[in-house]
């Protein structure tokens, strides 16, 4: 199977394109490489797939309607694997041109792509940051997600909307997975884990936000890529309705939660993570912050009907294997 994954020199994004060649499928990656963190992490994780030789890699921002045009134009695809976006809740609030620009603009281009490229599926990173100020847990597909608290999280609500526009009058089967805390090796540092880390081994004091009254769907990222794998093959089909609203039985659109279906405080998150520095923190206990929400539990029934998704890592594991992976990287 031939299949672009866009955000490859991401978290997530790396993780998957090097399952794919690991089985055989032969990839087409793209990343503008941006700064919004360390580059040279995102290089390290490209550098883990350029050893393939059905692996090519492409520097370029979905964005840019013109490249992404000629990409689709000169290539064909099975899959495409929209993982390419803007992330983090807060920083919405710093610059939102950066949203509007990779999360709506791009991902506008990546399905007109699609269209006009004939593409069998697209698969889309949406986000559990859609639900928004809702309080009931666990958090279903079925539950209204009209009230975002962020620009990020409009975003991707945006882009299911999208989605079922295209699927409804084009044809395109999509399929839209609401990632719930990814988190462990090659992570990004702009999440909490990774400060944690950092901070508990410098001796730093480390930021708990609502003073630490914060409970979190924590999902290992082995467990997502193989949820995202299985999801990849098998196309959405009229005939479904899996998401808001039921009407979308008229379109190949499917929405999904994707997380471990386990509710962890974050102080025992924090707990675990100094067990496996056996090191302790320092807590900088401080206010909610915009745009943030203080709780979520995903209900991942309905991938785990439809696909067989069971997530197997728990916290525990997850935060040894990803401080293993931390102290071997940086020399820690």
């Amino acid at each position: 199977m031939r299949v672009l994954v866009t955000g490859a020199a991401g978290f997530i994004g790396s993780t998957l394109v090097k399952k794919l060649l690991d089985r055989g499928d032969q990839v087409v990656g793209i990343d503008n490489l941006n700064d919004y963190y360390d580059v040279s992490l995102k290089e390290a994780r490209l550098g883990r797939l350029t050893e393939k030789t059905t692996f090519q890699f492409m520097q370029m921002d979905i964005a840019d309607r013109a490249a992404l045009a000629k990409l689709f134009k000169e290539s064909a695809f099975d899959v495409v694997v929209n993982l390419a976006a803007q992330a983090g809740v807060r920083y919405s609030i710093e610059n939102p041109a950066a949203y509007i620009d990779a999360n709506l603009v791009g991902f506008g281009n990546i399905l007109e792509g699609c269209r006009h490229s004939g593409v069998g599926h697209l698969v889309y990173a949406s986000s559990s940051s859609v639900y928004g100020s809702n309080e009931d847990l666990p958090f279903s597909e079925k539950d209204n997600v009209d009230h975002p608290i962020s620009l990020y999280a409009a975003s991707k609500k945006a882009n299911e909307l999208m989605a079922h526009a295209y699927a409804h009058l084009y044809g395109l089967p999509t399929t839209g997975l609401r990632f719930f805390t990814v988190y462990g090796p090659w992570g990004r540092p702009d999440m909490a884990l990774f400060k944690f880390t950092r901070g508990i081994l410098d001796g730093t004091p480390i930021p708990v936000f609502n003073n630490g009254q914060m409970v979190r769907d924590f999902t290992y990222i082995d467990d997502i890529v193989e949820g995202v794998m299985r999801v990849i093959d098998r196309p959405a089909a009229k005939s479904e309705s899996r998401g808001q609203p039921d009407r979308s039985r008229s379109a190949p659109w499917r929405v999904y939660n994707i997380g471990n279906s386990h509710r962890v405080q974050l102080m025992d998150y924090i707990s675990a993570l100094e067990k496996a520095l056996d090191q302790k923190a320092v807590l900088d206990l401080m206010p909610m912050q915009d745009g943030d929400v203080p709780a979520t539990e995903a209900d991942v029934s309905a991938l785990g009907e439809d696909f067989g998704y069971r997530p197997s890592i728990q916290v525990d594991e997850g935060i040894q294997r990803f401080v293993d992976w931390y102290r071997a990287y940086y020399g820690a």
